[in-house]
């Protein structure tokens, strides 16, 4: 133990304190037209921050390189002839890796006499240029450097206006009071699976995200009112995109963290060829360390594979194949030693498995000038398992529970992009679904002394959906968009027809307004239609087979203002109206699906059930500046809901007010080349509490279990949540290698934030969960 301790401090310090060179890399890439995604030869790429100025001129394939650029960060300026200028501000250039950009351009209108509007910022404009409302773009430096993020969006959007954690333990999030199950994932432009280890049916989020942030690109976060080409999401959308690996010169990465062990690699595939190869693998750090060491009487093991394949041709197109897997599972042993048993729990050993995983493959061609045609085709499955076994008084293992969940999914997407010129542009596309659903589970019965199944379910349906979308540019200031979208379940033949609308208009320089509405829908979890149950003639039916699908009305007006080149200010207020909600069919019942944290409901249900989110959200960020960024943001709502017995009643998430900070400080130092560079992040969450129902005390120690006055439903509210997140880095840029050092602690103060209450039947009495404390992340990384 010694030798190894003194081995790292020694290559430790070899890495920060070795002779500094001048650090530089390159930046190249290619311009494109944002619409076509054709090449622009002749633009003009520069560093605009450097003296003297750094620039190049894209060559007859759009493609730019610029050698021998400082490390550090940049801000990246293109102009071409037709083309609105583009500024793309705080690039992070690292000496460890090549900078490979896409850089889209959109194209000028024919000129009036009204004002032209300023080379517009690209870190508050949507990547996807329909997105005109409700949409914040977040960059893989973000999730990498925001406190207590540690590579996963989920985490890291937490900082976002209207956005709430619900559980410090994983990543779910509720979005403007909504469950965190109306929460859609998307990679590459098409739907995927929850892609979280720990997961369970049903669900968007789970205990640890299986994204690397090696794959991740620049993304969009959507939160309302969102454009045609989204469907099946009630609350929010991550629209994930994918970076191409380096298609020049071969890189590696590897990080250790306590979450786990990373290696990435990227390259080409050949010199003469440009597709190029970008795979990451992790292995969980704490089953690493189990091989070893004895970590007690239970294990936490994950590990999971990323990758994107980049395959273009001189003729067809461009191809990519990518995917994403992830295992986890969670194991308990039993107590051996019957001595040790104080009650019956201690001789069940049980096992949970959570797997998820996508693959999917895409073709992209530019027709014309005009047209872009984009298709894929992705594979996706979710399992859970459990399975738990008792130790009999023979020291003899016996089946006490078996249960499995599989989803899978085939899904066929295309897509059309057509310039019909400068002011209209149209994208329509089309999304067919094979939905595959199988569970089983059965358990031990004390009456026969025997397992018993209970439930043995598969089944299929196939799901339709079509949108289109128009974007009118009226003025240089004013741009509309009209789209709809449709959405069939072949199921039981629901759908919804949605149709939308938004608007964004340029008041003045840095000045904009913009107004939104949509209608949306979202089909129910898969287990919900397939539940079965007996009717009072003994026959087996399926009460929730006929269910519609959950819809819902999105209004949305927003202020943006932009005080300073570096200084946002926006305020947008809200409204959403949702129907068709399902509610049980019992008229004393108070559930409704819009109060679920996980899984999914099996009792008979109706959709009779509505809710209601309203609120306003005010965001104010300093971009990187003078080595400082902050990110202000507060959210005040209401979230109510009606169930069957007619009554409006707060939703579980109805926490009324939510204030976060998020902020940072860079301090560069290093004698002679400032290629030291240490970070100092902090992220401070203030919420109201999530709602609870009070508990039946009388026959929760009659039933020994816990009951609740369900009359009473969400009428209690736990105390206020508050979170103090801390990251403290250190980044040295050698002339080949970026070495990073880091610290992230969640919850540094270890505040015990109520989680909720329950009866604890061997006391008689009614005790409090909590929920995590301290979680200190510790981490190094080496780009090379």
């Amino acid at each position: 133990m010694k030798k190894s301790i003194l081995i790292f401090c020694v290559l430790t310090h070899f890495a920060f304190h070795s002779s500094a060179q001048i650090p530089t890399q390159i930046i190249r890439g290619v311009v494109v037209d944002e619409i076509t995604q054709a090449t622009l030869p002749g633009a003009t790429v520069v560093v605009a921050d450097l003296d003297p100025v750094m620039g190049v001129n894209a060559d007859m394939n759009g493609a730019f390189r610029l050698d021998k650029v400082p490390v550090g960060y940049h801000t990246i300026k293109v102009v071409m002839m037709g083309y609105e200028d583009l500024v793309r501000p705080n690039v992070l250039l690292n000496s460890g890796k090549e900078l490979v950009l896409t850089l889209s351009l959109r194209e000028k209108l024919v000129q009036t006499k009204e004002v032209t509007i300023t080379a517009e910022l690209e870190k508050q404009k949507a990547i996807n240029e329909m997105s005109l409302v409700s949409t914040r773009t977040f960059s893989v430096e973000e999730t990498q450097k925001f406190a207590a993020a540690v590579n996963d969006p989920a985490r890291m959007v937490s900082s976002f206006a209207g956005v709430l954690s619900t559980d410090d333990g994983n990543n779910n999030v509720s979005i403007r009071g909504n469950s965190p199950n109306g929460l859609q994932w998307r990679m590459e432009g098409v739907e995927i699976p929850s892609p979280n280890h720990y997961a369970f049916p049903g669900t968007a989020g789970g205990g640890i995200s299986i994204l690397s942030s090696q794959l991740l690109f620049n993304s969009d976060f959507l939160t309302g009112a969102f454009t045609a080409e989204y469907g099946n999401a009630l609350s929010g959308v991550f629209d994930l995109k994918l970076r191409k690996g380096n298609n020049e010169n071969r890189e590696f990465t590897f990080q250790s963290s306590f979450l786990g062990l990373d290696v990435a690699a990227e390259g080409p595939f050949s010199k003469k060829y440009n597709g190029s190869y970008l795979i990451n693998y992790r292995y969980s750090t704490l089953a690493a360390i189990g091989k070893i060491i004895d970590l007690g009487d239970a294990a936490t093991n994950f590990q999971d594979l990323s990758f994107n394949i980049y395959l273009p041709t001189n003729k067809f197109g461009q191809f990519t194949i990518f995917g994403f897997g992830g295992l986890s599972s969670q194991d308990f042993e039993a107590e051996t030693d019957s001595s040790k048993w104080e009650e019956d729990f201690d001789r069940y050993s049980s096992d949970f498995i959570s797997n998820t995983g996508a693959v999917g493959a895409t073709h992209s061609i530019t027709l014309s000038k005009k047209l872009f045609l984009r298709t894929a085709l992705v594979s996706s499955k979710f399992e859970n398992k459990y399975r738990a076994k008792r130790l009999n008084d023979s020291y003899e293992f016996e089946s006490r529970e078996n249960a499995r969940t599989v989803n899978d999914r085939y899904l066929f997407s295309s897509n059309l992009n057509f310039k019909i010129n400068a002011r209209n542009t149209l994208k329509s596309g089309i999304v067919l679904s094979k939905l595959n659903y199988s569970i089983f589970q059965n358990s031990y019965n004390t009456d026969v002394d025997s397992m018993i199944n209970y439930l043995d379910i598969k089944n299929a349906t196939q799901t339709i959906q079509f949108y289109s979308t128009w974007m009118n540019r009226v003025t240089e200031r004013w741009t509309l968009q009209f789209g709809v979208h449709y959405l069939a379940l072949a199921l039981n033949n629901s759908f919804s027809f949605e149709p939308r609308v938004s608007s964004s208009f340029a008041i003045s320089e840095g000045k904009t307004l913009s107004v939104g509405y949509g209608l949306h829908s979202q089909i129910q979890t898969l287990g919900v239609y397939f539940a079965e149950a007996i009717d009072s003639s003994g026959n087996i039916y399926r009460p929730n087979e006929e269910l519609d699908l959950t819809k819902s009305h999105h209004f949305v007006v927003g202020y943006d203002h932009m005080l300073k080149p570096w200084l946002h200010f926006k305020i947008e207020a809200y409204y959403q109206h949702l129907f068709d909600v399902p509610i049980s069919v019992d008229t004393t019942n108070t559930f409704s699906v819009l109060n679920l944290r996980d899984g999914y409901y099996t009792e008979p249900l109706t959709n009779d059930g509505l809710g209601r989110n309203y609120g306003v959200e005010l965001t104010v960020e300093q971009f990187l500046h003078h080595d400082l960024y902050f990110l202000f943001s507060s959210s005040i709502y209401e979230s109510k809901y009606r169930a069957n017995d007619g009554k409006w009643r707060n939703t579980l998430y109805n926490g009324n007010y939510t204030f976060t900070f998020t902020g940072g400080k860079e301090i560069t130092t290093g004698s002679k080349f400032k290629n030291r560079i240490i970070g100092l992040n902090i992220k401070l969450i203030y919420a109201g509490g999530l709602r609870t129902t009070p508990i039946d005390v009388e026959k929760s120690m009659t039933e020994e279990s816990t009951y609740y006055f369900e009359k009473h439903a969400f009428t209690g509210q736990n105390p206020a949540y508050f979170r103090t997140d801390i990251r403290i880095s250190m980044k040295r840029n050698r002339p080949k290698a970026t070495h990073i050092l880091s610290l992230d602690i969640q919850n540094v103060t270890s505040r015990k934030n109520v989680y909720g209450d329950f009866f604890d039947a061997k006391s008689g009495k009614v005790k409090t969960y909590y929920q995590t404390p301290l979680i200190p992340i510790l981490g190094y990384r080496i780009e090379f």
